[in-house]
């Protein structure tokens, strides 16, 4: 959580081999992460079409979407976190697949 795709992606490179587990929590944190980055993306550009077409007032509406997606990343990661600790395989809803298992 607080080292972001940085630090997921080098302690899977490094460790991916040891452990099966590890592998697919790595494979799936990281598409997660490209995931949410990309919806931040079609958010962004949502809000500047938006923002054109409102004159900047759809913002009060945009905003808080912002907001909500990163709460929901947060709560998201750590549900994963703990079902990893807990020694589960979890699946993050809404993700897109690009790192294939």
């Amino acid at each position: 959580i607080l080292t972001g795709w940085v630090g997921v992606l080098i302690i899977w490179l490094v460790k991916k081999d040891q452990s099966r587990f590890i592998d697919f929590h790595g494979r799936e944190a990281l598409n997660f992460m490209i995931s949410f980055f990309l919806y931040a993306i079609g958010l962004v550009v949502v809000a500047m079409v938006v923002g054109v077409v409102t004159l900047g007032f759809g913002m009060f509406i945009i905003f808080p979407v912002f907001i909500i997606l990163g709460i929901t990343q947060l709560v998201l990661e750590i549900m994963a976190c703990l079902a990893a600790n807990r020694g589960e395989w979890y699946r993050y809803p809404m993700t897109i697949r690009f790192i294939p298992d």
